[in-house]
């Protein structure tokens, strides 16, 4: 050991004093083994910098990445359409069938009639959402037990034939006809109508750029008075994680 501590003591002393050789046991200098040494150190402290500067690196992008989702997430959320029926202080909305058909629809309820050839329905709705809400499509659901969990398959709706818009914290309407008494559906729903009975529709939305699409229900209930009121039973996420 005493050999061992005696070179760590040139080794010290040649650090301090780097015009000192080191010297054996012969008396000569041995430079070599000093420089490297240093040449180990220095790829010690190099390989330890570069490793320092890669976790700063690493954590600066993770950093980036997460506020750059944040941000993300911020600018759906100010664009992100919800729909709820009306308020029954509403005021009544005109709404035109293409076939100069009429109607006026309250607010807080709908309109549910059968013609000999189609059969008109309407809605007043409400978007309490952030953003404009671009109705997509709709359809009726046909069973008369709603508890399904299930979210309704996007090809059993029905395409608007014209854009429908709803804008932010502002009220609107919906429309749908049935114009071919041949099929199935036409018959279930003008028999719901005439009883009358409650109905489920399913309207199909998204933002103004066709995306966060949501597929809302809505109940149209039958009054004594004749008229219909709508109520909204569950909301499905179509292009995001349901909430539940």
């Amino acid at each position: 050991m005493t050999g061992v501590t005696q070179t760590l003591a040139r080794v010290l002393a040649r650090t301090a004093n780097p015009g000192i050789p080191l010297v054996d046991g012969s008396g000569a200098g041995t430079y070599p083994e000093q420089m490297a040494d240093w040449v180990t150190i220095s790829s010690l402290a190099t390989a330890a910098g570069t490793l320092v500067l890669a976790s700063a690196t690493f954590a600066s992008v993770r950093s980036a990445n997460r506020a750059a989702r944040v941000a993300e997430q911020s600018l759906l959320a100010a664009t992100r359409p919800l729909l709820m029926p009306s308020r029954a202080q509403d005021p009544p909305l005109k709404v035109e069938f293409s076939d100069d058909h009429f109607v006026l629809t309250p607010g807080g309820g709908g309109t549910a009639e059968v013609a000999t050839n189609a059969i008109y329905l309407t809605m007043s709705v409400r978007n309490v959402g952030n953003g404009i809400a671009v109705l997509h499509g709709w359809r009726v659901e046909p069973s008369r037990e709603l508890a399904q969990d299930g979210r309704p398959g996007l090809d059993g709706f029905r395409r608007l034939t014209r854009d429908l818009y709803v804008a932010a914290g502002d009220v609107a309407f919906w429309q749908g006809a049935f114009r071919d008494p041949a099929e199935p559906e036409f018959e279930d729903v003008s028999g719901r109508i005439t009883a009358p009975e409650r109905m489920a529709v399913d309207l199909l939305y998204g933002d103004h750029q066709g995306g966060q699409r949501v597929i809302s229900r809505f109940l149209l209930r039958p009054r004594e008075d004749g008229k219909w009121l709508a109520t909204v039973a569950r909301h499905w996420n179509v292009d995001r994680p349901d909430p539940r």
